[in-house]
């Protein structure tokens, strides 16, 4: 009985307990039961899921500097997602989180809620389907706060954020609307005021209104507390000065971003320093000052993994100081330095098929055109714009690359006999000297892989092949080849100048297909025979003046090419200069 009798308070005191926590009444035991219960095991397992989610997102998310940042760093997918479907389990396990808090800790009573977490539970669930990019049920969430908790302390961050979805509704009129009442009505605390401020200026970006946009950011750099959104929020503004052309506050901007050093990730300090480059004057600067600095970037080993971007603009320096040799070396260093901005790629590939387009390297030019294709979005307007240039590029080398075969023709047409035999042994002389070469580098390579044993150097072996009487050139099979080709190169793609015996350029003049293949087939003994050349030239005046009527219509299609389509007025009016002292036919 003893037992039983104290069994029985025990018993009392627990059902007392567990009545003062019913969820259907509201009692002091009941509300402070469920407040911790939610916030210590729902809620809490819920945000943790939360920032495990947007880590996520701000990995995955990368950045496109060459355009204005958005405020903030996440990817919104196209695809719709049907009911039930999440993009990310992160989110789906912090809203499920948060639906379990809300209903199995919620004390309302004639409708009016008691327990203090309730709108807690409710800004984690609308937070986490704000960030699975499901807006409107997101939307739905934080309007239940306002409508069921307007004296909540959190109301500030949840009017925030309920125009953060209105914007990525495009609803932006309302979200300014909304923001600006807020930042009116309310005294907000720091944070509060970077995150409401920040949003307006998307706001603001998204309708257009820059100026305005700027002034806001103006006030969120300097609000809010988290040194990553400091960085990112100055750069932002440094961008928004470029855009309206105050590039001394652009500048000031970035130096912003700049001083934060290692407080802030160290891609946005890198992007100012280029942006800053950009803004460089070339024409009142210090170029050499200019240069050390970027040659510094380039040798801090802390800007590795950035050294594409960095290349880059020393490329762009160079170029603009019209030193395109450094300009290309330093393109094809940004190239090799594998980058992942597909973009930067396609800008090194573009720079590069440009300088050899302005050099009349035509074909090489198409081809960085086709590789700067190959990183774009197909379909996009950078990519239309090139295909558009490549495939008018085309028509340039068909028209180029005739112009200066038949312009080779015709000098060899207009050559005394004397003149074409002094430059065809000229020529046989400098491919002798450069199969020479090409023997010797194959020779270096063999021996280097351990094939060539005997120790003799390759000047002996290359002494008493001409010390045998053995021939030196022809009877070597890849050394024939490599003449052959080397014909065709070298002859193949040279403009015609009047001082042909001292400009070091080589004639196209058999060129066309039918003599291609007479070359490509000769012997030995033809190949270093100047008249085997010489009878290629014709003689039939029927075939001299087709090729004169071919070589005047290229140049005119090339003046016509290069105004119309490419705007380049000097080349095109050289090419019809070239036409008229040529003396084309009435109708040219």
């Amino acid at each position: 009985m003893k037992a039983i009798s104290r069994v029985i308070p025990s018993l009392f005191f627990l059902a007392v307990i567990l009545a003062g926590c019913s969820r259907k009444k509201n009692t002091f035991i009941g509300r402070n039961f469920h407040a911790v219960t939610a916030e210590y095991n729902a809620l809490y397992n819920g945000y943790n899921a939360l920032e495990d989610g947007r880590s996520s997102l701000n990995e995955s998310y990368n950045d496109n500097y060459w355009e204005l940042l958005p405020i903030e760093r996440m990817q919104v997918s196209e695809e719709i997602s049907l009911p039930g479907q999440s993009k990310n389990p992160n989110f789906e396990r912090a809203e499920e989180k948060a639906v379990k808090a809300i209903q199995k800790h919620a004390i309302k009573v004639q409708g009016k809620e008691y327990n203090p977490q309730m709108d807690e539970a409710y800004l984690l669930l609308g937070k986490a389907r704000y960030f699975d990019q499901r807006f409107v049920p997101a939307l739905d969430a934080f309007n239940n706060i306002l409508n069921d908790y307007p004296t909540s302390d959190k109301i500030n961050q949840v009017k925030i954020w309920r125009e953060k979805t209105n914007i990525r509704l495009e609803n932006d009129e309302v979200a300014i609307k909304n923001l600006k009442r807020l930042l009116e009505q309310e005294k907000l605390e720091k944070q509060d005021l970077a995150d409401a401020t920040s949003m307006l200026a998307q706001a603001y970006i998204n309708t257009k209104s820059l100026d305005s946009a700027l002034m806001q950011m103006k006030v969120a750099s300097i609000a809010t507390k988290d040194n990553e959104e400091k960085g990112r929020y100055n750069f932002i503004k440094g961008q928004l000065y470029n855009m309206l052309e105050f590039r001394d506050s652009a500048n000031i901007a970035f130096d912003e971003v700049i001083e934060l050093n290692r407080k802030t990730p160290r891609i946005y300090m890198i992007s100012a320093y280029i942006e800053k480059a950009k803004n460089f004057d070339y024409e009142d600067g210090n170029k050499l000052e200019f240069l050390e600095h970027l040659t510094d970037l380039e040798e801090n080993r802390e800007n590795r993994p950035f050294l594409d971007k960095i290349y880059h603009q020393i490329a762009v320096f160079h170029e603009t100081n019209e030193s395109d040799t450094l300009a290309t070396k330093y393109y094809n260093k940004s190239l090799r330095a594998l980058s992942q901005d597909r973009y930067l790629q396609s800008r090194n590939y573009l720079a590069l098929g440009d300088m050899n387009f302005d050099n009349a390297q035509y074909q090489m030019a198409g081809a960085y055109y086709d590789s700067t294709m190959t990183k774009l979005v197909e379909n996009s307007k950078p990519y239309r714009i090139i295909k558009r240039k490549r495939d008018n590029l085309d028509d340039v080398i068909l028209y180029e690359l005739g112009s200066q075969r038949n312009d080779s023709i015709l000098n060899l047409v207009s050559l005394s006999d004397e003149d074409r035999l002094a430059f065809f042994e000229s020529y046989i002389a400098d491919l002798k000297a450069k199969a020479e070469a090409e023997k010797e580098r194959e020779a270096i390579a063999e021996r280097n892989k351990g094939l060539i044993q005997d120790g003799q150097t390759l000047g002996n072996r290359i002494g008493q092949e001409r010390e045998s009487g053995e021939p030196f050139y022809f009877y070597n099979a890849t050394s024939v080849a490599f003449g052959k080709n080397e014909f065709i190169k070298v002859w193949g793609d040279r403009p015609l100048e009047d001082n042909w015996r001292s400009s070091g350029q080589g004639i196209s003049s058999l060129a066309n297909a039918s003599e291609d293949s007479a070359i490509l087939t000769a012997s030995e003994e033809e190949l270093m025979d100047p008249e085997f050349y010489i009878s290629k030239i014709p003689k039939d005046e029927k075939v001299i003046d087709s090729i004169t009527r071919e070589r005047n219509f290229a140049y005119y299609q090339l003046g016509l090419i290069y105004k119309e389509k490419f705007t380049e007025y000097e080349l095109a009016k050289d090419k019809l200069q070239k036409l008229l002292r040529n003396g084309p036919e009435e109708r040219l």
